[in-house]
Order: C-alpha cells, then structure tokens, then sequence
C-alpha cells in the first residue's frame, strides 16, 4: 500500500482515491496508513476512502457521504455521526445489535485436522502442519491477512484440494483425500469465498441452484427423471425461509444481487442440517444489511449445534461471530485465543507473524 500511495505522489496527484485499502493489512499497519494518510491531508491532498468498516471511515475521514442502491443517501461531518446512524443510512433501517448466543458447553469434536500440509496452485507451500479441532456448537474462527494458507484450508477440507500430509477427520472418519461428494454425504456443507465462481451456476436459475446438491435424490428426482413439483414447492419454501429477493424461481442466477446470491448458497447448504459448517469470507462483498442475515444464520447454526469453521480476514467478523479464534500465518497456525479476551491488536500481531514467545521476550 505505501508503495502504491508512492508511486500516485511521484505521479503529482493531487486526489488520490483509495478503495478499500486496508482489506490486506494487520491492524498495526493500518494505523501505519491512517497516520501517512492524515499527514497527506495536512499538506494539501484530497483523499478520498472507501470503506465498509465503519470505525476506519470514522476514523480517517473529515465528512463522510454514504451511498446505498448507487444513490447518496446523505453526507455529515465526521464529528456529527455515529457508526449506528452511519448504518441505518447504509441500510435504511435499524439494525440488530446481535444474534442471541446460547451459553453453553461445546461438544464432541467434529471437524479434526491432524498435521495437513498442502501445496498453492503454484506449487508452494501453502500450508505447513496445520492442527485444529472444530467441535459441536461453537465457531472457531480462523483469522489472517489474505493470501496465508486460508483459501487452500477450506478446499483440503471440502475435497477440493488434495493434502500432501496429514489427516482430516470428520466425525471421527478419515475423510482425507476423499471427493467433495463423500464430504458432503458426511455432514458437510461448504459457503465459498468465490461463490459467483464455486458457489452457484451463474447460468442456471434459482431453483436449479438450489437443488445442485441433491438434484438426483428423493424428493427432487425418482427413477432418474426430475419431479419439477417437487422442486418448485422446496425451492419456494427455501426463498420465503431465507428471504430471498427474486422475481420467479427461473430468474438466472446472474441476475441477483451479491447478497441474494448468497442467501441462495446459505439456503441450499444449510438446509441440509450440516454436521460441520465451512463458511469462507461468507459476509464478503455484502452491503451491510445482507452481511447481518449471513451473521445472524451462522449464529443460528452454532446454536443449533453446528461446529462452525469461519475463515474471514474481517477481524470485526471474527470478534462478533467467533467462541474461539486461531490466525494463520504463511499456511501455520500461529496461536489460538479465547474471543473474551482477544484483542485487535493481540491478533494483529499473530497476524504479522510475531509468536507470543516472540513478543514476552
């Protein structure tokens, strides 16, 4: 980011604009930013931040404008507002405070992986001995700047993405190596961070995506034919369970919004009553009140017992969803902590590498 900011200053701009720039950033760099940002400002730059966070736009910013539906909804002086008021404008309405989270033990373990080492699409390691338990009940939330290992995770997880070492248990059943059909048959269910790429047929319609897990099974297929009844009926009950914004049950895919889209995914994979949850960058890309459904179904499922693996590079997401949290670094779990006593800045620093060894001596 400084040498991008470097390189727009060597250019003489005298606006520079800035679109979610700290989406790749630890905390501790991102105060780095905000202090060279406000000093630009102070010597005669325009910038403009463009941000979902609200605690940075009201951080960084003198006025703040806020746009929903590609229309302004209204500008304020910085001093003036609220991070509440700021998301009522965004959304139009009052927002929940949070799901109610039952307090409770954990249960048995459910999700398991034993020393998984794996390889990116380069060729490199991406991931280098990787352990962690994942149990009935509880979100163990798995924090990171993007690019660490977080990606390769969930697809050696789900099937997509052979290990080169280590084991995934699921249940307590070897499932390493094993097709994202069998994952699936076990209890799996997977939101993935592309879903305009994995997670749906941009093509096919609503319905068709709905049953993409299970089209060629009992209620929605007999004797290999389709029952379009069937279908219709489930995929019209889904759409009202989850409050899915469509025309008809045959508008494409491509044409809903991100949020719709993933209300789709969320109905379609949660539907099934998983045993174990992966959910990766699920809020991503999502205005802010699409971003609370996707919280508030998480949340639900933990209560209903669902051992949830949430991957998401939004420490706010993490703080909010999160029983425990582990941070990857360069594809090796760096520490776990508890979300009572978690930090933005003790996670920034896992983070960024530094090892609580590291930091006590």
């Amino acid at each position: 980011q400084r040498v991008e900011i470097v390189k727009a200053l060597y250019r003489g701009a005298a606006l520079l604009i800035l679109d979610e720039p700290t989406a790749v950033l630890t905390p501790q760099e991102v105060d780095e930013l905000f202090i060279t940002l406000r000093k630009m400002a102070r010597e005669g730059h325009a910038l403009i931040f463009i941000s979902h966070k609200l605690h940075e736009v009201l951080d960084i910013s003198d006025r703040i404008t806020v746009l929903r539906d590609g229309r302004v909804v209204g500008s304020k002086p910085t001093a003036d507002t609220s991070k509440a008021e700021l998301a009522r404008m965004m959304v139009g309405r009052e927002l929940a405070v949070a799901g109610e989270r039952i307090e409770r033990a954990p249960g048995p373990v459910r999700l398991e992986l034993r020393g998984i080492s794996a390889l990116s699409d380069r060729g490199t390691q991406a991931l280098r001995q990787v352990n962690l338990q994942v149990r009935a009940g509880e979100i163990l939330g798995l924090a990171g700047v993007s690019g660490n290992g977080q990606r390769e995770l969930a697809e050696v997880i789900t099937g997509l993405r052979p290990a080169t070492a280590g084991q995934v248990l699921l249940g307590g059943e070897d499932l390493t190596g094993a097709t994202p059909d069998r994952t699936m048959e076990r209890g799996l269910a997977y939101i993935p961070e592309e879903r305009n790429r994995d997670g749906m047929i941009r093509e096919f319609t609503v319905s068709e995506n709905l049953i993409l897990r299970e089209h060629a099974k009992q209620p929605y297929a007999r004797a290999g034919f389709l029952s379009f009844r069937a279908i219709e009926r489930i995929s019209a009950e889904l759409i009202d369970r989850f409050n899915v914004k469509t025309p008809s049950l045959d508008t494409p895919m491509k044409n809903l919004s991100g949020g719709n889209v993933q209300k789709v995914i969320l109905a379609r994979e949660l539907s099934r009553r998983p045993d174990v949850l992966i959910a990766a960058q699920p809020a991503r890309g999502l205005d802010i009140g699409a971003a609370e459904y996707v919280h508030l179904r998480l949340l639900d499922q933990r209560n209903a017992g669902t051992a949830t693996l949430l991957i998401s590079e939004d420490l706010d997401e993490i703080l909010a969803l999160s029983d425990r949290i582990v941070v990857i670094y360069e594809g090796q779990i760096m520490g776990e902590v508890r979300r009572e006593s978690a930090t933005p800045e003790q996670l920034g620093l896992l983070m960024a590498g530094v090892a609580p060894e590291a930091r006590a001596s």
